[in-house]
């Protein structure tokens, strides 16, 4: 099973991401998972990577895209795998199909998280009051907002075309969304290949 989880920020994708991806028994590879841990560990990417994020900017490709396809290529995601955060632009879709591609493998499955503008600033700015997040101020929302409208969402698009995405209702409680998206993956993924999610 390999898999893509695309929505805009706020959406619960890395929530969501680590319900999917044990229920699946696949490894979660999550470009924000990386960015923290640099972060966190005053990398001399983790810096570059803190002065995105402070401005509500996202990383550049260059930043993310040799982590990732690194990743990638390791063992433990030989068998399956959930992206959450890349790609995120057109270049690395191409990017990704490449890598992909020499791996012999490609994506199974994109499950589209749909929310309104609204809603994820009022969540963003909860989360901003619970946890004193630097980054998530309105205006730092709304411009992350407008960013993914005009880079991400023309992904949804590409993998349309290609047959293998589902949308999903991200609004409304944490449980009721996992269901929605297994629901989404069982008409997907049992018919491309038989699999079922772990009990």
């Amino acid at each position: 099973m390999r898999m893509l989880l695309i929505g805009p920020p706020g959406a619960g994708k890395g929530t969501q991401a680590e319900r999917v991806a044990k229920a699946y028994q696949i490894q979660t590879i999550s470009t924000g998972d990386i960015f923290r841990a640099n972060v966190a560990q005053e990398t001399p990417l983790g810096l570059q990577v803190k002065e995105y994020l402070d401005r509500g900017a996202y990383v550049p490709d260059e930043l993310t895209n040799a982590m990732v396809l690194d990743r990638l290529a390791q063992d433990d995601v030989s068998s399956g795998f959930l992206l959450d955060g890349f790609p995120r632009t057109l270049p690395q879709v191409h990017t990704l199909d490449a890598c992909l591609a020499e791996l012999g493998n490609e994506l199974d499955v994109v499950v589209q998280m749909v929310i309104e503008p609204d809603e994820v600033v009022r969540r963003l700015l909860k989360r901003a009051a619970d946890q004193g997040r630097s980054d998530d101020t309105e205006d730092v929302i709304r411009r992350r907002l407008g960013i993914y409208q005009e880079q991400t969402h023309p992904l949804v698009a590409v993998y349309a075309e290609r047959g293998i995405l589902v949308s999903v209702d991200a609004a409304g409680p944490m449980e009721d969304v996992t269901q929605r998206i297994f629901d989404a993956l069982d008409g997907a993924v049992i018919g491309a290949d038989g699999s079922e999610p772990a009990a």
